[in-house]
């Protein structure tokens, strides 16, 4: 699954294929951190759902499953929080030019609330477009913001 390796008890560092099942081991890992250093059953919750949607948008929209592409997944938590690091290898896109899921027109498409639900997840989010290629998501929870 991962090339690349390097975790300890509050930090990982790791490349995972494009599959959703990275998908699913990138939320186990951001729980078990976010459960480490003292975040409660609803907020590993909230971490492992906005960790889960930047995942599936980074193996799906980003590097479009290609076995050619990897998802970069990093953490990183100390006695503040945690901050998770999602960087795909895809084309990049901006945010901006996402269309409002919450507009009447675009409430029952089937895509377009990712990003609604990361923000409504952590405390910060921060997303932009990285060089060459690809699109790096990072987000902040601050323990005691459950």
């Amino acid at each position: 699954m991962a090339d690349h390796l390097n975790v300890d008890s509050r930090n990982v560092d790791k490349f995972f294929d494009s599959s959703l099942e990275s998908v699913d081991a990138a939320e186990e890992l951001a729980i078990a951190i976010a459960s480490s250093i003292g975040f409660d059953e609803d907020g590993q919750h909230e971490l492992g759902m906005a960790v889960r949607e930047a995942m599936v948008n980074a193996v799906v929209h980003g590097n479009r499953y290609s076995l050619k592409h990897k998802v970069h997944f990093q953490v990183s938590a100390d006695t503040t929080g945690v901050t998770v690091t999602i960087t795909d290898e895809g084309e990049g896109f901006e945010p901006k030019a996402v269309a409002d899921p919450l507009e009447q027109d675009n409430l029952l498409k089937q895509s377009g609330r990712g990003i609604l639900l990361i923000q409504a997840f952590v405390n910060e989010v921060d997303i932009r477009r990285v060089q060459p290629r690809g699109t790096e998501v990072v987000m902040k929870k601050f323990l005691g913001s459950e």
